[in-house]
């Protein structure tokens, strides 16, 4: 039987959703599912559930659960990574620190300290994934769900695997995009390029006609700005809509958190809106109320239609050599022209018979270009310090996050991430023995008489007075 192989598959709802969308794919019976989770107290509810949907529809699929990853992985056709490494305790930290400094976040997954931390804690386990995987399954594909994709994705980049991040920012974003311009999303025409979380929409057309026009006057109505005030603002501003949603992009630029004035204004909409701590309290509430319940237990066994997730219709293009269209997360190798080569970029990706394809996009606009940078080098010095178990390297990508940097003096920044990293090391094991460096403050006196320090005379004039004309 084809195998997929779900590391991470006590995330139960998610699972369900990837799970039946394979199911309800023409083209993809006879398919067994490994559930891979280090315990079986999920795994159990989700193996059951399946077994149920299987023998009520008459189903050719299997499903077994693992606690060995080895097991899960030997011979796997596909891998689909959906693992949280720390759970709700580690989020806790990654939220809880920074907010005590003053570094207030929404999501905290992707980008901030929450964001640069559960990179450090998950990339180790990605490459002793990606390691056994070559030994292993070496011609699976990895399908990653796992967060924060574009510095996963870019730690990804440096093995042998074949990869592909997946996020559903696109999909969701153009249903958006359908309701602002009123034209049905089957019948727009876009193109979408950036990095995963900040995607930009470089066209939005319909039968050739510039969907963008109405899209700004939309924004222009208060009734409509105030849906989404972070994206909107920042479409208003630099000329395009990107992908994510305020919550996700206030974090990512350093305009709209930065005080509690910016907070006021642009992130004063409930949950995923901007509120503080949003996604830290609604996976705490879902633990809690779901600790002692079996969540699959009164579902319903009828095959639904499939979701917008891209992993079934991948599969089946792969499979079947229907061709699928997709915004998928990879090397960037040359894909967009004027980001670096060896970051993660996300856009356009043709899956079929013979595989995955990027599409060169080319060089986003410059102002695009340049925002996505912001995150870019901190992605870098986050992969880099995971990959190398560098603490100083953790220190260095929260001191250049725009968010962070917008709030923290240096000195704070580094604080704030010593306390990190002691308060997260049970899931840091590359970090073992190492601390950040201390920096201790200078008392400076008032009456501090300056440092008598050699200098070249025609530099100091030049330094004084500025280099004067011939």
């Amino acid at each position: 039987m084809r195998k997929v192989a779900i590391i991470g598959a006590g995330s139960v709802v998610f699972c369900k959703t990837l799970i039946l969308d394979i199911m309800a794919t023409e083209g993809l019976g006879g398919t067994e599912f490994a559930l891979m989770a280090p315990s079986t107290r999920r795994t159990r509810q989700v193996e059951a559930y399946v077994n149920r949907v299987i023998k009520e529809n008459g189903l050719d699929f299997r499903a077994y659960v693992t606690t060995d990853r080895r097991d899960a992985l030997r011979g796997a056709d596909y891998v689909i990574a959906s693992f949280q490494i720390g759970g709700v305790d580690a989020f806790e930290l990654d939220y809880k620190i920074p907010m005590k400094y003053g570094v207030d976040q929404c999501i905290g997954d992707s980008m901030g300290p929450g964001g640069i931390f559960r990179a450090a804690r998950s990339i180790p386990v990605m490459m002793g994934l990606a390691a056994d995987m070559e030994e292993l399954c070496p011609n699976a594909l990895l399908l990653n769900y796992v967060n924060p994709m574009a510095m996963l994705c870019w730690a990804l980049g440096t093995t042998k695997v074949r990869s592909v991040g997946l996020c559903h920012g696109v999909q969701t974003t153009l249903d958006l995009i359908s309701g602002y311009v009123g034209v049905p999303k089957g019948e727009i025409d876009y193109v979408c390029a950036g990095i995963n979380h900040m995607g930009w929409f470089l066209k939005i057309e319909d039968g050739g006609r510039d969907l963008y026009p109405r899209l700004r006057e939309r924004f222009e109505d208060p009734g409509h700005y105030v849906n989404e005030k972070v994206r909107g603002e920042a479409m208003r501003q630099f000329g395009y809509f990107m992908t994510e949603s305020t919550g996700h992009l206030s974090e990512y630029l350093p305009w709209f958190r930065s005080s509690e004035r910016a907070l006021r204004l642009y992130c004063d909409e409930p949950g995923f809106g901007g509120e503080t701590g949003a996604y830290y309290n609604f996976c705490k509430h879902v633990a809690e109320k779901y600790e002692s319940r079996d969540l699959l237990a009164d579902e319903p066994a009828a095959l639904p239609a499939r979701s917008v997730e891209y992993c079934s219709y991948i599969m089946e293009a792969l499979e079947t050599g229907k061709v699928f269209k997709f915004n998928g997360n990879v090397r960037n190798g040359g894909m967009i022209s004027n980001l670096p080569e060896d970051c993660c970029a996300e856009g356009p990706i043709y899956a079929d018979a013979n595989g995955l394809f990027k599409t060169v996009v080319g060089a986003l606009p410059s102002q695009c270009a340049a925002m996505n940078m912001m995150n870019v080098n901190v992605q870098r010095l986050a992969v880099e310090g995971s990959l190398e178990g560098d603490p100083e390297k953790l220190v260095h990508a929260c001191a250049l996050d725009p968010l962070t940097s917008a709030r923290l003096t240096l000195g704070e920044i580094r604080e704030m991430a010593s306390e990190m990293l002691e308060a997260e090391r049970r899931w840091l094991p590359g970090m073992a023995g190492k601390a950040v460096r201390k920096t201790p403050v200078i008392s400076v006196p008032a009456d501090v008489r300056r440092a008598e320090v050699p200098i070249d005379p025609a530099l100091a004039i030049m330094a004084r007075f500025g280099e004067l004309g011939s």
